[in-house]
């Protein structure tokens, strides 16, 4: 057994981190790239969202690399989502790519059904020994998640242009490289040391949070590297979605302290949007509201094309944008999106929010 998983930013370090602990082969597939994009969205039913085409790629790239099982998750509800795993097996299939699918998801009928797939991938583990693995991605995960934050601040003030991004880089490969609790401990302390050495100046910034739907947040090469544009226009971003705090919330129920949970956003939202709408919608109106309340200077709403759970939030953010002052500014994303339009889009809503800033005498 070879499993391979998709890509979804960072989350390959975390999965890598729990799978290997356990003495599972991992193949990692190519960073998403131009080559996954083509191949998935070739394949793939033509108004199906951009992650279930990245997905495709990433699994055609990675059987060409000798993978032969996919670790996918699943869910339930509105969200086309909950699907996506056995349509993306099916066209596999078809193409001739004989994959094993074992899709984690919540189970139908009892608990059992779940466990049964954890062990066919971890085999003759124990469950304290997989459950030390679990834990030791995740910490890796946290790990992940407080580099990245860092690197938010720091993008913005940062003395020579880039800097903070190959310090960014070169942390996440100590991080990765590390196999067990004394080696991450040290990485650990490496990866934050290189992310403080990076220059700095003082200069006034703007702050715009990143809301939408859970992927095209993560995922670089979907929102064509959102997060480092912005950061190069003197803007310190923020994200309504981290892994950590995702799985805390979903798979851990909630059990480690401390961590943000989404709940705040749902109870945010709850005078705009008093439902579960499937995937992040809910989730979506409710971090604007939160943003608005701490002050940020505007929200980019991230969406992929036909998200129908973010089409319905998309609808209600002109009404949270009035009744805060915040302006919020939609992005919508496929395999058409292009690098110079998000550009002109992105420095036309930044000098928006300059000018807004300028006229209440808060940016120098």
């Amino acid at each position: 057994m070879r499993v391979t998983f998709p890509h979804m930013g960072n989350l390959w370090i975390s999965l890598k981190a729990m799978l290997t602990y356990l003495g599972v082969p991992v193949v990692v597939p190519p960073p998403c790239n131009k080559q996954a994009l083509q191949a998935g969205a070739k394949w793939a039913p033509e108004f199906a969202c951009l992650p279930l085409k990245l997905n495709l790629g990433n699994f055609i790239q990675a059987r060409e690399m000798g993978a032969d099982t996919i670790v996918m998750a699943g869910g339930c509800g509105p969200c086309r989502f909950g699907y996506y795993a056995q349509v993306e097996h099916v066209i596999l299939r078809d193409l001739g790519y004989d994959y094993h699918l074992v899709v984690m998801e919540p189970p139908e009928k009892h608990i059992g059904e779940l466990l049964q797939r954890i062990k066919y991938i971890t085999g003759q583990k124990s469950w304290w020994q997989v459950m030390q693995g679990i834990r030791f991605g995740f910490r890796k995960a946290c790990l992940v998640d407080r580099l990245e934050k860092k690197a938010f601040y720091l993008r913005p003030r940062e003395k020579r242009r880039g800097a903070t991004e190959q310090a960014l880089q070169a942390a996440l490969s100590i991080l990765d490289a590390a196999s067990n609790w004394e080696e991450l401990e040290e990485a650990r302390q490496r990866a934050w040391q290189l992310l403080e050495e990076v220059p700095t100046v003082h200069r006034p910034v703007l702050r715009v949070a990143l809301i939408g739907e859970i992927y095209t947040l993560l995922e670089p090469f979907a929102n064509l590297e959102l997060e480092k544009r912005l950061g190069e226009m003197g803007v310190e971003v923020d994200r309504s979605i981290y892994l950590s705090e995702w799985i805390n919330d979903h798979l851990f129920l909630g059990l480690v302290r401390g961590m943000r949970s989404s709940k705040a956003f749902h109870q945010a939202a709850l005078p705009y949007l008093a439902h579960f709408v499937g995937g992040h919608g809910q989730e979506s109106v409710g971090s604007a509201v939160y943003y608005a309340g701490q002050g940020y200077d505007g929200a980019i709403h991230v969406l992929p094309f036909t998200c129908m759970p973010e089409i319905v939030a998309m609808g209600i953010l002109p009404r949270v944008s009035q009744d805060t002052g915040m302006p919020v500014m939609s992005l919508i994303v496929d395999e058409h999106s292009g690098a110079a339009g998000v550009q002109t889009r992105l420095e036309a809503f930044v000098d928006l929010l300059a000018r807004q800033k300028r006229s209440k005498g808060a940016l120098a």
